[in-house]
């Protein structure tokens, strides 16, 4: 073993001089901080984070320094979009495989959060669709089924799952993706508005149950907007997804998602607790002006 005086130093350099050591000390808190700063941020998890709102709301969330945990069912596109973000923002993703209707699966998903992620503060329950838009008596029942498993009894699983977190530290907010169609009911709507009508109650229901946990919680209502909900609703159907859209100029995913990351920005001791927003073109749920 080489004797550390034998290496040709400066004196004050020496491994046993006072110099050496207080350098070493610095040099170690250091390596400290680097390896721990990353979890001084704060952190946010966003369900359906593989496309859409949630993807573009997990954006803005990591420009702005936050560790994200994305949720969703599509591995290859959470696996693409952690290492797009970490790559870009230097911040931490956690990525969780699960479908929101699978009420094991998110709730021991979330559990088994390891211990520096669980100090959650902003969770985005985002993931949600629309399947089908049909009369009432021509829909199809397991439609029906899907849009109320994911929308509704998803979001309640992972907020359950969620809440132990924010409870233990008396803050968090939550923010929870409804529709206009929660607040106008259009024909051939129906069990997509119900669900989303459902996500409007559930949202007031938890602001007042949470109150004396300072939790926030704020739901906010897109309207038309141009990601994959139309070809989803339409079960692939392109064409007809894009005539969603045509003539006029639609909400993008990044519109709604500087509404979201507005609503969480603001001081502790304001709420928003509920946010309708469309596009210049649409008055509501039944008027859209097309030319």
């Amino acid at each position: 073993m080489v004797r550390p005086e034998y290496f040709s130093v400066a004196p004050s350099l020496r491994f046993n001089s006072p110099t050496f050591i207080l350098r070493v000390k610095k040099l170690n808190c250091l390596l400290f901080h680097l390896n721990t700063n990353s979890f001084m941020n704060k952190i946010a998890l966003i369900t359906g984070a593989s496309s859409g709102f949630g993807k573009a709301a997990a954006e803005k969330f990591a420009a702005n320094g936050y560790n994200i945990i994305i949720t969703g069912r599509r591995e290859h596109l959470l696996l693409g979009l952690q290492k797009e973000l970490a790559g870009r923002y230097g911040i931490e993703v956690l990525p969780l495989v699960f479908d929101v209707r699978d009420r094991t699966a998110a709730t021991d998903a979330i559990a088994g959060i390891p211990e520096h992620w669980q100090a959650i503060d902003v969770l985005l329950n985002n993931a949600g669709l629309a399947l089908g838009k049909d009369y009432f008596d021509e829909a199809d029942l397991d439609d029906w089924d899907t849009m109320l498993d994911t929308n509704v009894k998803g979001l309640l699983y992972v907020t359950k799952a969620v809440l132990p977190f924010m409870t233990a530290r008396n803050q968090g907010h939550i923010i929870n993706l409804g529709s206009v169609a929660a607040i106008d009911v259009y024909e051939k709507g129906n069990v997509y508005c119900a669900s989303k009508a459902a996500v409007d109650t559930i949202s007031k229901a938890m602001r007042t149950d949470l109150l004396r946990h300072r939790i926030k919680v704020t739901v906010i209502h897109p309207g038309a907007a141009d990601t994959e909900f139309s070809l989803v609703r339409f079960k692939g159907d392109a064409a007809t997804a894009q005539k969603t859209y045509e003539g006029y100029q639609p909400l993008t995913a990044l519109d709604v998602a500087e509404v979201i990351y507005y609503c969480v920005s603001l001081p502790a001791h304001v709420c928003v607790n509920e946010l309708i927003i469309t596009c210049t073109a649409q008055a509501n749920g039944f008027y859209t002006f097309r030319g």
